[in-house]
C-alpha cells in the first residue's frame, strides 16, 4: 500500500517505522526541517512542508495513496489534512486527537475521517493494566506481524449481546472496550456488547479483515 503520514513526531516517526518495515511505499511530510532530515536519515521518502497545503500533499503523492494519516499533535490541524486528502482523492484518512473534544465536535470528525485514534489515551490504558499487572508488553511491542485498530459496533453487528472477553477472535484479541463516548477501558468479564459500543483490537496483520468480519459481519 502506498501511505502518506503527515507528522514525524513521537507517534508518527514510530508508525511510518512499522509501516515502512512492513514492505509498505510511505512518505513522510512533515515542516519541521530537524524531523525532515531525521526521516531521511532512515530511509523514508520525505516531502518538506505544511501537510494542510494541497501543494504538498499533491507532491507527496496523495492522488494514488491508498491512506493518509495526519498524526501532528495538533487535532484541528489533523482534520485539514484529512479533508485537503479526502477532496484529492478516495483514500482512507486517519487522523489523531490528543484530547478530549465535545461530543458534536467528536461526532463531526468522526462523520468525516475514516479512523480517530488517541494514542494518549491507549498509553494510559497500558499504564493501568502494568500497574494491576497485567501484561501489555504485546502492544508496546508491535511487529510487522501485528496491527491495533478500532471499530464501532453497528446495530447489525452479529456480535451483540456477546460478552467481550468471550469474543470467537482466531489470532486476534480485544484489549479495550467503551460506550458510545465513553473512554476505553479493559472490559470486565461480564461485560456485554451493545450496538453504538467502540473496540479496540489487537490482531495479526494477515487476520485484520477477518477479524473485523467476525465482529462486524460480512459486507
Amino acid at each position: 500500500m502506498r501511505i502518506v503520514i503527515v507528522g514525524y513526531g513521537r507517534v508518527g516517526a514510530r508508525t511510518a517505522r512499522v509501516l515502512d518495515e512492513e514492505g509498505h511505499d510511505v512518505v513522510v511530510v512533515d515542516n519541521d526541517h530537524a524531523k525532515v532530515e531525521r526521516a531521511r536519515s532512515t530511509g523514508l521518502t520525505v516531502v518538506e512542508g505544511d501537510g494542510s497545503n494541497p501543494e504538498v500533499l499533491a507532491a507527496a503523492g496523495v492522488a494514488d495513496a491508498d491512506a493518509v494519516g495526519a498524526i501532528t499533535g495538533d487535532p484541528k490541524l489533523n482534520f485539514e489534512i484529512c479533508m485537503e486528502a479526502k477532496g484529492a482523492s478516495d483514500c482512507r484518512t486517519v487522523m489523531r486527537v490528543s484530547e478530549d473534544f465535545h461530543d458534536e465536535i467528536y461526532d463531526e470528525f468522526e462523520r468525516a475521517v475514516d479512523e480517530i485514534i488517541y494514542p494518549e489515551r491507549l498509553g494510559a490504558g497500558a499504564a493501568k493494566t502494568a500497574m494491576l499487572g497485567g501484561n501489555f508488553n504485546a502492544i508496546g511491542d508491535l511487529t510487522e506481524r501485528l496491527q491495533i485498530f478500532s471499530l464501532s459496533v453497528g446495530d447489525d453487528a452479529p456480535i451483540l449481546g456477546s460478552r467481550v472477553n468471550d469474543l470467537p477472535l482466531d489470532g486476534a484479541r480485544v484489549y479495550a472496550h467503551g460506550r458510545d463516548r465513553e473512554p476505553l477501558t479493559i472490559p470486565l468479564p461480564g461485560t456485554t456488547v451493545e450496538a453504538g459500543d467502540r473496540l479496540a483490537v489487537l490482531a495479526e496483520t494477515e487476520r485484520v479483515d477477518d477479524v473485523r468480519a467476525t465482529l462486524l459481519g460480512a459486507d
